[in-house]
């Protein structure tokens, strides 16, 4: 099976946690069928990020750059990325992050595992999401109490 223009098919996402979040994407593996592997085409915009700083218990996880610079925080660390560069992060992950530090738009491939369960850490937020089929919880780390409903959204 083979999509017909992937690029009719792209949404722009940003995350309700990063007001600086901005990616406009395809669900390549969505849009052919994939039900345990997701693999997506995503841009990023000059002078913004991908998601929010996470981490992830049970779904790996990679990002492979095809065009542009940009700067990945992983485990604390910043590393200058571009063409060619491939992370992978494997369960239990340490925490990361993607944002364009060039004058392009940051284009990459990124994938990973669609799970019935998971669990992802927000270190620098102090929250974690636990995910069961489509229902979502989130937590306060620090006492492991759900946030108000207003809270509640990923």
């Amino acid at each position: 099976m083979r999509a017909a223009d992937p690029r009719r098919q792209a949404t722009t996402f940003s995350h309700p946690w990063n007001p600086n979040s901005a990616i406009t994407g395809v669900m390549l593996g969505r849009a052919l069928g994939l039900k345990r592997t997701g693999v997506s085409l995503a841009q990023i915009p000059r002078g913004k990020e991908s998601f929010v700083y996470h981490s992830h218990r049970f779904e790996e996880e990679w990002i492979y750059v095809l065009s542009g610079r940009g700067v990945a925080e992983i485990d604390g660390a910043e590393l200058s990325v571009g063409p060619g560069d491939f992370m992978a992060f494997p369960t239990p992950s340490v925490a990361h992050h993607l944002r364009n530090a060039g004058d392009d738009e940051l284009v990459y491939l990124m994938g990973g595992e669609n799970r019935d369960v998971e669990i992802a850490d927000f270190p620098k937020l102090g929250r974690r999401m636990v995910r069961e089929g489509s229902k979502v919880d989130i937590y306060n780390i620090a006492d492991a109490k759900p946030f108000g409903a207003g809270d509640a959204q990923t």
